[in-house]
């Protein structure tokens, strides 16, 4: 470093002078343009929405489990909870006529609920839940309960009852006058009415109303009468309590003119002859016009309880009729078509021998029903077709058998045991093959030929259903409820592959007579379990066996009548209709099995596989009086 006068000169470090002096010029420059004010419009950018990304959540890996299902089991009866309603009491309101709502008012569509019906293959003297659109629809209405199902506080008794007849039939008819009352929401057809003398437990039955006591009820049935050809005839009938007739808006028949008092028109008059067990009274003469329908209602009932009827018979004005047991007029019932075998047989469990025709007469419908010569009464029935082929025989013994190799034998087959079979050639020799040597179809033909062992179980449980009491002390009928089922097991470990049906027979026989009722008949397939503790079950319908004494009051002159389980049949049978497996409680029913295969659940039919008519019911002459 250079010194002068012993002094170190002192040099400035970084830019040089000159850049100095332009920075200073542009910070001057910057700074008078910073005095200047400069607006400048900047447009907003609209806002972009994204969606979110989405969010990964960790999946867990279930395993699906596997329940142990019991194969045609029966499901539990469900657990309803039921919450505790503390109704408010209300006074009964008789409410006005109403027009404008189905019917006749709030009586007719509304009152009584959903329209359900029984089963439609229950056949009974009151009726089906099947109509043919020819017949007369009933209802059944309850004096002791209000609309809702509810006992009333007060119900009316037979004088109260007695007067809302009269109120019914001095309204023209109206069902409303019933709206206070309960309604049965279950309704019934019928082409005929012809109740004999039998319990009044058996309306409440009918109806699906089983726990209602059975007095103080009406049942009112509704329809058309119309003749194709036309002509003059009149009513017969016999009610128990009470029965009136309408035809075309005016009353034609009242028994025992109990509520002549109530309508105009000539009192009906008392034959000579019975209808059951009361004196039969004839109505007034009707003229129908050919093809025309006239309107038609029917009203009867019980009031105490106990021995009740409703029979309706016709009278063809210039026909001779053939006498009955009695000496009387054999006078046709009432029917809108030709009654079906079932409807014959119900009405035959309770109506006297040799009393009134069942089969024979007019039928009032719209259309046109080929005359026929009268037939002998329990002789019209339809015959029975002859049963289906019996159980397949089984083939001849010998059978062809094709070979792995290609080979063709002809033997018949021994046994089999482990991996082989054992066949026996036509001159008898006998020869061992593998399994393994055979082709698909010989493979079938040896599992069908070797059915695995089985364990059947019939089951059966059981209840009996009490009636309610009636006003006074009486005997009533005992029911006794039955459901059949089948329990069955596989015995042993070998696989079996083939689809096997089983058939369920359940039987009972007459109380009062020598023949049999097929209580139900149930069939269900099913593949046998390998698991030991795997089984199939088949359950039947619910079934009722009656007892009952059929004159309680008189206990001299009655009978005992009804059902009782007799036994039951149960078949296994493989692809090819062979039975294999069985378990029957009468070896006969095994003889009868193609009949009873296609033969109509309910009805009455003979050991040697023929339908046959209920038991009938006997004369109880002691009821007979001039009442």
């Amino acid at each position: 470093m250079a010194r002068r006068n012993g002094k170190t000169k002192k040099i400035t470090k970084g830019m040089p002078s000159a850049v100095l002096l332009s920075i200073a010029i542009h910070a001057a420059l910057f700074f008078l343009a910073g005095l200047l004010v400069v607006f400048t419009v900047v447009k907003k950018k609209e806002i972009e929405f994204e969606p979110p990304k989405a969010v990964e959540r960790p999946k867990m890996k279930l395993k699906k489990p596997k329940p142990r299902i019991k194969k045609s089991s029966r499901p539990k009866k469900a657990q309803h909870i039921l919450a505790k309603v503390n109704p408010v009491n209300m006074p009964e309101i008789q409410l006005p006529e109403l027009s404008g709502m189905g019917g006749e008012g709030l009586g007719e569509g509304i009152v009584g609920g959903f329209d359900t019906m029984p089963d439609l293959e229950t056949v009974s003297i009151y009726g089906s839940g099947r109509s043919i659109g020819n017949d007369l629809e009933g209802i059944l209405y309850d004096f002791k309960r209000n609309r809702q199902g509810k006992p009333l506080s007060v119900a009316p008794g037979d004088d109260g009852m007695r007067r809302q007849i009269e109120k019914f039939i001095r309204s023209g008819w109206k069902t409303s006058t019933f709206a206070r009352f309960y309604r049965s929401p279950n309704k019934l057809y019928s082409p005929t009415i012809m109740i004999s003398t039998c319990l009044s437990h058996f309306a409440p039955l009918a109806f699906n109303e089983r726990d209602m006591a059975a007095y103080d009820y009406l049942l009112h049935y509704k329809g058309q009468l119309v003749h194709p050809e036309g002509g003059r005839f009149r009513f017969w009938c016999m009610g128990d309590n009470f029965m009136v007739v309408r035809v075309d808006g005016r009353v034609v028949l009242d028994f025992y003119n109990l509520f002549a008092h109530c309508w105009d028109g000539k009192d009906s008059k008392r034959t000579n002859y019975h209808l059951g067990q009361w004196p039969a009274y004839a109505g007034q003469w009707m003229d129908l016009e050919p093809g025309v329908p006239l309107d038609m209602e029917v009203i009867f009932g019980e009031y105490g309880g106990g021995l009740t009827a409703a029979m309706l018979v016709i009278e063809e004005e210039g026909v001779d009729y053939p006498t009955n047991f009695e000496g009387g007029p054999m006078l046709p019932i009432f029917k809108t078509a030709e009654l079906s075998r079932d409807q014959v047989d119900a009405i035959y469990e309770f109506l006297y021998e040799d009393h009134y025709s069942v089969t024979n007469g007019p039928v009032f419908c719209d259309y046109v029903v080929p005359k026929s010569e009268p037939v002998p009464e329990e002789k019209e029935a339809p015959a029975i077709p002859e049963p289906a082929s019996r159980i397949p025989e089984p083939a001849s013994a010998l059978r062809q058998w094709t070979l792995s190799s290609g080979k063709v034998v002809e033997a018949e087959l021994v046994m089999e045991f482990g991996d082989k079979v054992v066949l026996k050639t036509p001159r008898g020799r006998q020869v061992k093959v593998p399994l393994s040597e055979f082709s698909g179809e010989d493979l079938d033909y040896l599992e069908l030929a070797s059915p695995p062992p089985l364990k059947i179980t019939f089951l059966k449980e059981t209840d009996i259903f009490r009636f309610k009491d009636l006003p006074y002390v009486m005997r009533g009928p005992t029911m006794r409820e039955l459901t059949a089922g089948v329990k069955i097991e596989k015995t042993n470990q070998k696989p079996y592959t083939k689809e096997l049906k089983v058939e369920l027979f359940s039987i009972a026989d007459e109380i009062d007579g020598d023949n049999y009722i097929l209580l139900d008949r149930q069939e269900g397939t099913f593949v046998p379990s390998e698991e030991p503790e795997e089984r199939y079950e088949l359950w039947g319908k619910k079934t009722y066996l009656r007892d009952y004494i059929d004159v309680p009051i008189a206990a001299a002159a009655s009978n005992r009548r009804g059902e009782r389980f007799k036994g039951h049949m149960v078949v296994v049978t493989d692809e090819r209709g062979v039975i294999i497996a069985q378990s029957i409680s009468n070896d006969w029913m095994l003889e009868i099995i193609d009949f009873l295969r296609t033969f109509p659940v309910g009805r009455h039919f003979s050991k040697a596989g023929e339908r046959v008519y209920p038991p009938r019911a006997k004369v109880i002459r002691v009821l007979w009086n001039n009442r």
